[in-house]
């Protein structure tokens, strides 16, 4: 078992800073890194556990706050500024970041979203194909544009501020998913994907993870019985176990 060593960080992006947490194990040698992108409201705290879990067993891991992804957040601009593409830009930030640290195997880098972070997460693996060795997505929320779209037919409907679920979201939110079609956008990613998903999710539906799973050429869609959005304890240390054992089998030196 290795130490895990716990670190702030802080990493500029786009004229923005982003907060996040490294958990790295004690050792010396270059290794392979998840970095986890929280879902809507969330932050770094919430994959906290799935990342010591990684570092004691030698596998890095990155968790950060998105700009303006949450009332808690620690990096800056506010809630109602950030939209799907501005968590795209801080993605992609953090990715090529992460790949310049010395102690990061930059070969063996893979990316983790939860929810709006899994939808993130799919359409930045899309167009960084090259920097990531492999990609796992938890309940990922790909149904946002068609839920507010539904919601908002048309440009003039959407409003300058909207409170949903705790946090206020501005005009641009909205506009930047007016007609936009995510199944057209994900899929041509080419590296082993993971998508895991709880068969009571009534946020966002199983099919939508199921569609998404279809479009990719090498991937395994896994549902898990009696689970919501959001999983048990128990379903959450499954998803930490999975996600080791996805990083030990597609590490490019085994």
């Amino acid at each position: 078992m290795n130490k895990c060593i716990k670190k702030e960080v802080i990493i500029n992006g786009n004229g923005r800073k982003i907060y996040g947490v490294s958990y790295m194990p004690e050792n010396k040698e270059k290794c392979p890194v998840v970095i986890f992108s929280h879902g809507y409201n969330g932050n770094n705290n919430d994959f906290a556990m799935n990342s010591e879990y990684l570092a004691t067993n030698g596998v890095g891991a990155y968790c950060f706050d998105f700009c303006g992804g949450s009332v808690n957040s620690k990096s800056e601009l506010k809630t109602s500024e950030m939209s799907i593409f501005t968590e795209k830009e801080d993605l992609s930030a953090v990715i090529d970041e992460i790949r310049s640290w010395d102690n990061v195997d930059e070969d063996n880098v893979f990316l983790f979203g939860a929810s709006q972070g899994g939808l993130v997460t799919a359409l930045v693996a899309e167009e960084h194909m090259e920097k990531i060795k492999g990609m796992l997505l938890l309940y990922p929320a790909l149904c946002i544009a068609d839920n507010w779209n539904e919601r908002f037919p048309t440009i003039e409907s959407i409003p300058d501020i909207q409170e949903f679920w705790g946090m206020t979201l501005g005009r641009i939110f909205f506009e930047s998913i007016h007609g936009y079609d995510v199944f057209k956008h994900i899929g041509k990613f080419n590296k082993n994907t993971l998508i895991m998903h709880g068969d009571k999710d009534e946020v966002v539906p199983l099919e939508y993870g199921n569609s998404g799973s279809k479009l990719y050429p090498h991937s395994k869609f896994e549902v898990f019985p009696g689970e919501g959005h959001g999983f048990s304890e128990a379903g959450n240390k499954r998803v930490a176990e999975m996600t080791y054992e996805f990083v030990k089998e597609n590490l490019n030196n085994m």
